[in-house]
């Protein structure tokens, strides 16, 4: 299954496009490319749960990485905006350009399984609290069995959450870290990270100093690295660890974004040489949707 097959996340801030994201992906596939695209939906998510009146909080976990707080109303919204407005629109995008897709979340067939998080000690809306309520948590298991049928049968699966907790209710999860552990449960040969930036900046504000290679330090976050890119590198490292031999990091928002990521427009994400087998953070709540 490894041969050939590549993981996309196409990533779910304002600015990243797509509909160019599905043709590049139906173009990787016409050529005889296998390709599963995960999705996050975090503009969507926030235009939809502002028309229907549900605010919106973050949480901050003690290493700084701010996700989603995720009450019953905001994982209502969620799922609304991933499995009804989001996948979808890609569904239609790939049919536009002759690719035949199924959208799945990570509820069908047992796809994600997550261990809800009981209690998160974090910072809510600028108060240092501990969390019980929020409907996230931590994919600890991967299904690929639905996912090699449709492959087997020439179809391209688009994966999101929520996934299914160990009480068989739905959890928020993020999208970088399910589309890290779909790579690897497949064997993927490589993982895409598609973004609103050009790669991983060596100065955040500064769009030119994108990195063509990122060694991430034992543990912990690398220095600099804010907001959702901070999470994408968490991400990219358990993939590593779990063998993916390819991680890239990339522009979203330009055409052929998944080619030109491939052709060296990106950084390449690495362990660094003692990198640790055992990735898990628990200072990360991993929920952000994106």
């Amino acid at each position: 299954m490894a041969d050939g097959l590549t993981v996309v996340k196409c990533g779910g801030a304002a600015g990243v496009d797509p509909a160019r994201v599905c043709a590049d992906v139906a173009a990787l596939v016409k050529a005889g490319e296998r390709v599963v695209l995960v999705h996050g939906g975090s503009a969507e998510l926030e235009q939809l749960a502002a028309r229907l009146g549900v605010p919106q909080r973050t949480i901050t976990a003690r290493s700084g990485v701010t996700s989603r707080y995720t009450d019953d109303a905001t994982l209502e919204v969620l799922t609304l905006a991933l499995a009804g407005q989001v996948k979808p629109a890609v569904l239609v995008e790939l049919a536009g350009h002759g690719v035949p897709a199924v959208g799945l979340t990570g509820l069908d067939a047992g796809l994600l399984r997550a261990r809800r998080k009981t209690a998160i000690r974090a910072r809510v809306d600028g108060r240092t609290v501990l969390v019980r309520d929020d409907h996230s948590g931590r994919i600890h298991e991967v299904d690929p069995a639905a996912l090699k049928v449709l492959l087997d049968a020439g179809i391209t699966p688009v994966v999101s959450p929520p996934a299914l907790a160990e009480d068989g209710r739905p959890v928020n999860v993020n999208a970088d870290r399910a589309a890290a552990a779909v790579a690897v449960a497949l064997g993927a040969r490589r993982l895409v990270f598609l973004t609103a930036a050009p790669g991983v900046l060596a100065d955040p504000r500064d769009a030119t100093s994108r990195l063509d290679r990122c060694e991430l330090p034992l543990d912990g976050i690398p220095p600099g690295a804010e907001g959702g890119m901070a999470v994408k590198l968490i991400a990219a490292r358990e993939a590593l660890v779990g063998s993916v031999p390819e991680v890239l990091i990339a522009d979203g928002r330009v055409a052929e974004p998944v080619r030109r990521a491939l052709a060296g427009e990106s950084t390449a994400v690495v362990l660094a040489p003692q990198a640790p087998q055992d990735q898990e953070n628990d200072d990360v709540p991993g929920a952000e949707d994106e």
